[in-house]
């Protein structure tokens, strides 16, 4: 990979956590274990919101807000505009190609616009079961494709597509990966397509998203800076 993304942000951490004070002391106990965080619904549905993403940036930290857009494309286009003055980093949008134009077309400043692909929790039956007649891999490349013509910057992608998406897709495509669990973890569940923070790296993602696995270590801390250690000896590597 030739971008240039320090090592320490390669590493966003999920603040799955029901309020928004919970989240400010993990962040803290964090310290500079974390340097990018992720803010999603279940924040969202708690008070405080937007002033923990204000909080965020003032303690320079990057900031991801996962709220996975979809509506009508000036509905959508009005949310992101809106979002990218308040200093987020990274947001996700759903939909066809006119709703990922629209946001597109919407970012200002430094926001970055992820397509959602296929979401880690679903495997081929899932797929099968929502009417999609062909497998996640050629469903992944094709989102992609579809959000680069949009004038999206990336997607959100399992690990297990990465490596397909580095070979067919063009290399400015930013990949976010999800669903990644260290290899002490088994995986949860709700995930079914998982891959280990060095895979991951190894197979050409930019950024991982971890959230169970430091959340609900004995010492999230720690477990924060092994995987931090991880992605660095992955880009060595």
């Amino acid at each position: 990979m030739s971008k240039l993304i320090p090592a320490r942000e390669r590493l966003i951490i999920a603040l799955d956590v029901p309020e928004a004070e919970q989240a400010k002391a993990m962040v803290n106990a964090l310290g500079d274990a974390g340097v990018f965080y992720k803010i999603g619904m279940e924040l969202l549905m708690a008070p405080g919101f937007f002033e923990l993403l204000e909080w965020l940036r003032n303690n320079d930290k990057k900031v991801f807000v996962d709220l996975k857009f979809f509506d009508i494309p000036e509905t959508v286009a009005r949310a992101v505009k809106n979002l990218a003055e308040r200093g987020a980093d990274f947001c996700t949008i759903h939909g066809n190609q006119s709703i990922m134009e629209a946001a597109a077309k919407a970012k200002s400043g430094n926001l970055k616009v992820l397509a959602v692909t296929a979401l880690t929790s679903l495997d081929q039956g899932d797929v099968a079961d929502m009417g999609f007649d062909c497998n996640i891999a050629d469903l992944v490349l094709s989102r992609a494709r579809r959000a680069l013509q949009a004038g999206c910057d990336g997607v959100v992608s399992s690990g297990l597509e990465v490596e397909r998406l580095r070979r067919e897709a063009p290399h400015e495509l930013i990949c976010v990966t999800p669903g990644i669990r260290p290899v002490e973890n088994k995986p949860d569940g709700d995930q079914k397509r998982v891959m280990t923070p060095t895979h991951a790296i190894q197979s050409g993602a930019d950024y991982i998203v971890v959230g169970r696995p430091i959340r609900d270590a004995a010492d999230p801390r720690n477990a924060a800076l092994s995987i931090q250690q991880e992605i660095a000896s992955a880009l060595r590597a």
